[in-house]
């Protein structure tokens, strides 16, 4: 069944599908994604596409409207080429954190960019890490939401840190699945919360902590690194407390602005994240303190059982090495 796929990598995804491509034993798909001088986008496969299913690998990182515009038109042109089933590969879902109405007149973009993606003719949808796990219900197709917290604990139990020092982190109220997650794959490690509020979109305030940190070493856990401005606030809060190294787990990391300046002037002693976003040149020569996983087994597998018509949680079993 793999046979018979082909993957197409747009502008902000090509070194992640590659990577998918060659645990799957594929090459690249053929395709071409023109940026016209007024903006306009055009996207159109080398490759017969008749009759198979295509993967389109794509996550809506910044610019998020660009990288969006290409994932649909691609869908189009792929429709319109008489593709069998087209799946989309977006493990960064832009407009996640628009997910409901905060205030009156507020747009669920997040929605609407579901509904823009299914009508484009998108008859699958894999991601990782959403935001929000309800914005799966946004959706009238399959949709498999992975998560890389597995691969984030296997990073972290290899670290061996003593169990009696250890403690997983939430940097809010929001987070706390997230974070007993990551301590069940911990052999079970205690969960602390830091207590905050946020005055203004980008900005917190934090101001407890909820567990004990005092002595122990933390493994701060999230979905996303924006400005990292609410993270470094829940980190500082941590070392005041009296915590001793604090290690951060991150699935994506967007690093607008000056992030990076506050990542590395902070209190963290590492920070971990996957490539479903790609980290530049420019970000790569400035830091020291961000270590890069891939998350491209992992979805390869999906791929894999996808196409086999298999289980896909069974994609987490590689992350387990406590079953070895």
């Amino acid at each position: 069944m793999v046979k018979e796929t082909v993957i197409f990598a747009l502008t902000s995804s090509t070194d992640l599908a590659s990577r998918i491509a060659r645990e799957l034993g594929l090459g690249l798909g053929k395709i071409k994604v023109e940026h016209f001088a007024d903006g306009e986008i055009m996207v159109t496969p080398q490759e017969i596409v008749r009759g198979r299913s295509v993967f389109i690998i794509q996550s809506t990182c910044p610019p998020v409207t660009e990288r969006l515009m290409e994932v649909l038109v691609c869908i189009d042109a792929c429709k319109r080429a008489s593709a069998g089933e087209i799946t989309l590969v977006m493990p960064y879902y832009g407009y996640a954190r628009q997910d409901r109405k905060a205030a009156s007149r507020q747009p669920i973009t997040s929605k609407l960019v579901a509904d823009l993606l299914q009508v484009a003719g998108a008859k699958r949808i894999i991601t990782v890490d959403l935001h929000a796990s309800q914005i799966q219900g946004f959706f009238d197709i399959p949709i498999d939401d992975l998560t890389a917290i597995p691969m984030l604990g296997r990073y972290f139990r290899e670290k061996n840190i003593p169990e009696d020092k250890l403690v997983v982190v939430s940097p809010d109220h929001g987070g706390t699945v997230r974070a007993r997650r990551l301590a069940e794959t911990l052999n079970g490690a205690p969960i602390a919360i830091v207590d905050k509020r946020r005055p203004r979109p980008n900005e917190v305030e934090a101001q407890n902590v909820i567990g004990d940190v005092n002595g122990k070493d933390c493994i701060v856990v999230d979905d996303i690194c924006d400005t990292a401005g609410s993270l470094c606030a829940a980190c500082k809060i941590l070392k005041d407390h009296g915590a001793e190294n604090i290690y951060v787990g991150i699935t994506h990391g967007v690093f607008s602005r000056d992030a990076v300046d506050k990542i590395e002037a902070s209190p963290i002693t590492e920070m971990v994240i996957s490539d479903s976003i790609p980290l530049s040149d420019e970000i790569r020569a400035k830091t020291t303190k961000i270590t890069q996983l891939t998350i491209a087994d992992m979805l390869a597998e999906t791929i894999e059982a996808i196409q086999n018509h298999k289980s896909v949680s069974r994609v987490y079993d590689m992350y387990d090495n406590r079953l070895v």
